[in-house]
C-alpha cells in the first residue's frame, strides 16, 4: 500500500489535562493514521477542543447543541482532500474511559473515521453506508494494530 501524501496541522484549544491528550496524540501517529485513512493527498488540519468549543460548533454546524467526539469540515476531496477534524477531548476521554478502551485508540479510530467522512464516507445516509464505513474502520485499524472498535 502506498501511503498518500500529507500535510498536517496539529492544534490543541484551551483543554484540561493538555498533557494527558498530548501524550496519547503525538504528530507521527496522528499523521500516520491519518495517512492510512487516505485514498488521495490531503491536507488536514485536527484541532483538538474542549466542550464548549465542540458544543458551539455542532450547535451552528449540525443543528446539534451538544459536544460530539468528532466533527469534520470538508472542503475538497479532489484533487487533494482539504478538511478539518475537531475532536473534543473531553468526550473522547470518557468514550474511552466507559468503553475500556486507551485514550490512544480511540483517538486512532476517531481520527480515521473524520479523515473518512472527510473523503465522503457517511454512516448516516443509509445502513448499507454505515456498514461500508464501519468494514473500513476495521479494516485500517487492524493494519494499524488497533482493536476492532466496534466490539
Amino acid at each position: 500500500m502506498t501511503l498518500k501524501n500529507l500535510q498536517l496541522s496539529l492544534q490543541f484549544g484551551n483543554i484540561q489535562n493538555a498533557a494527558r491528550h498530548r501524550t496519547a496524540l503525538p504528530r507521527h501517529s496522528v499523521a500516520r493514521w491519518i495517512r492510512h485513512a487516505l485514498e488521495s493527498d490531503a491536507e488536514i488540519t485536527v484541532r483538538i477542543v474542549d466542550s464548549d468549543e465542540a458544543q458551539a460548533l455542532n450547535r451552528d454546524y449540525r443543528k446539534k447543541d451538544h459536544a460530539t467526539n468528532v466533527l469534520t469540515f470538508d472542503y475538497t476531496r479532489a484533487p487533494m482532500v482539504t478538511a478539518d477534524l475537531v475532536l473534543c477531548a473531553p468526550v473522547i476521554a470518557k468514550e474511552a474511559k466507559d468503553h475500556k478502551k486507551t485514550l490512544r485508540d480511540h483517538y486512532a479510530h476517531l481520527l480515521v473515521h473524520g479523515t473518512l467522512h472527510a473523503q465522503g464516507y457517511d454512516h448516516e445516509t443509509s445502513a448499507a453506508d454505515a456498514d461500508a464505513m464501519e468494514a473500513r474502520e476495521i479494516d485500517i485499524l487492524a493494519g494499524l494494530g488497533v482493536k476492532n472498535p466496534y466490539l
